[in-house]
């Protein structure tokens, strides 16, 4: 059992204890690797100062790349009499060097601990979260380009409204992720200023290094105020989650289009195969499962800030509610990064059944162009929209592929300005 490092002896409640740690250690087994890198830092900084000799620097980083090194093959597991991370690792280096892994703490306190672990971790998952938006945003600019000319009906309030096509629906998938990974690179500039070195909110009598060991852990820079830095805990999470969602919220949006347009009513599609499942009881079935729960990933990213939301109703300094804010933080991202990593070959693998979407593209699609055509004759906008909303009835036939290559506006059916779409994806690449 790991001695806790807040123990000063007499007697604790067992219940209680279960109680305040809860999940701490097995989500801080996610968070070891973490931990120990900033922990290595920070022992590299304490030696800058002197509060540690050269040979202990060197026999703490030596064991905690051990640690590391065993964390990374999984022979490092933490159990919960741990009660967290920080508490099992400097249980062991006093374990294995003695006295040296006493002096491990010096200067920091598990508040700082755990900001500076949370941030390299939430700095990776939004890392990985943009590069699969990308991924998607540009699988979907790829269908949008092989399919720009593909005519399919567009639709309002679910129904039938003008002639679009393929390429358009697909492009305003490229731009809603685009957007979102805007909203992410914003949001990682937040989480990229290191708070360790701010203890538990007060900052230390020791002139830290704080600049240099932010250095060493790829930080852009140093959170200044540790009393801002421990209360950002939550904020900068619901930030976090926030970006999250826009990104699934695109593709909710997207898995809604799927299952309306591979019902066996439209089949303007089909879904791969591989992205089904089948029905227990009806032998003809093959189920949308995977499109459906992509739909639903978005309910729970929002469940997921809604709850770090309501935790940080708080007056300054730190408070043991934060410690909750870490499991929807985990579970928001898990779900966006696990439904954002299908997308690209969900995308690659739909198959558009051209007839079908041309055939649903019936004569009514083609009253706005017809009115436009009007209003370009002189005929005042209003009365043209009036007159042919009297003759709907027997309005002939259109061809919808005229219809997409007139409509020359910026972005429009006719003018998609994939490139554009293209660059501003490269440029978010760099």
């Amino acid at each position: 059992m790991s001695v806790r490092l807040w123990d000063k002896g007499g007697a604790t409640d067992a219940q209680m204890l279960r109680y305040t740690s809860r999940d701490d250690w097995q989500l801080d087994q996610r968070l070891l690797a973490y931990d120990l890198r900033a922990t290595i830092a920070h022992v590299r900084g304490l030696a800058r100062i002197g509060v540690l000799s050269e040979t202990e620097r060197d026999a703490l980083v030596r064991e905690l790349e051990v640690l590391a090194a065993q964390n990374e093959a999984g022979e490092l597991r933490l159990t919960e009499d741990d009660e967290d991370g920080h508490s099992a690792i400097e249980a062991a280096l006093v374990a294995r060097i003695g006295d040296a892994g006493k002096k491990v703490h010096t200067g920091r306190s598990r508040n700082d601990q755990v900001l500076v672990a949370m941030r390299l971790y939430e700095r990776d998952a939004l890392d990985e979260l943009a590069e699969q938006a990308t991924a998607g945003a540009r699988a979907l600019l790829d269908l949008a380009r092989r399919e720009a000319e593909t005519p399919m009906p567009g639709y309002t309030h679910l129904q039938r409204a003008v002639p679009s096509s393929v390429g358009y629906w697909a492009a305003s998938f490229v731009e809603g992720l685009t957007d979102a990974v805007d909203v992410i690179r914003a949001t990682r500039a937040l989480v990229d200023r290191c708070p360790l070195g701010g203890a538990a909110g007060f900052g230390v009598n020791l002139p830290l290094d704080r600049a240099g060991v932010a250095r060493e852990l790829g930080f852009a820079g140093v959170a200044l105020n540790p009393l801002a830095s421990q209360t950002s805990r939550g904020i900068i999470e619901a930030q976090i989650l926030a970006a999250a969602w826009q990104v699934v919220a695109v593709i909710r949006r997207l898995a809604w289009d799927l299952s309306l347009f591979a019902m066996s009513e439209l089949a303007f599609i089909r879904l791969p195969e591989a992205f089904t499942t089948g029905s227990s009881i009806m032998p003809q079935k093959r189920n949308p499962d995977v499109v459906e729960l992509m739909r639903a990933a978005c309910s729970v990213v929002q469940g997921a800030l809604a709850e770090v939301q309501s935790l940080v109703a708080l007056p300054s300094g730190y408070h043991r509610d934060l410690q909750l804010t870490k499991g929807p933080t985990m579970r928001g991202l898990d779900e966006a990064l696990a439904t954002s990593r299908l997308l690209p070959r969900l995308v690659e693998g739909l198959a558009f059944d051209r007839e079908r979407m041309a055939r649903a593209i019936t004569p009514e699609c083609f009253a706005t162009d017809r009115a436009v055509e009007l209003a370009v004759q002189g005929i005042p906008f209003r009365e043209a929209y009036r007159n042919v909303a009297a003759e709907i009835a027997s309005l002939p036939a259109g061809d919808a592929a005229a219809s997409l290559r007139a409509r020359v506006s910026l972005g429009a059916p006719g003018n998609l300005a994939l490139d554009d779409l293209a660059r501003r994806l490269e440029r978010q690449a760099r």
